[in-house]
């Protein structure tokens, strides 16, 4: 029998929703985590996210939990660079760190209070 699947499927964003949420509150806690518990959290989103479909749903999801996107990010380096943060906003952080060191290396006061 020959089936189509859906592009992405829901239970695996909602695997990846869950992963995500709880990397966040990890990564947000105030108190010591687990380093074990982390690791294990972030293997699993790994995982999840390895093979993922990119589409409008999945960056939603990692819109709304920047800890995720990270991941995300770092998995996909290696081909698409910062694919999620726009050339705009690189480029001025680029920038504003290269005019940074430049003032710290003439002692410019106003440097450090950057």
């Amino acid at each position: 029998m020959n089936t189509t699947r859906p592009a992405q499927s829901t239970d695996r964003l909602a695997v990846i929703a869950t992963l995500s949420l709880l990397l966040q509150r990890l990564e947000a806690s105030k108190v010591a985590v687990d380093a074990d518990q982390y690791r294990t959290v972030v293997q699993r989103l790994t995982e999840a996210l390895t093979d993922v479909t990119s589409d409008a749903r999945l960056h939603a999801l990692l819109d709304a939990h920047p800890a995720a996107a990270e991941l995300y990010e770092n998995l996909r380096y290696e081909h698409a660079g910062l694919c999620r943060l726009p050339l705009e906003r690189s480029m001025a952080t680029e920038a504003q760190a290269r005019e940074l060191i430049e003032r710290a290396a003439r002692g410019d006061s106003a440097a450090a209070r950057d």
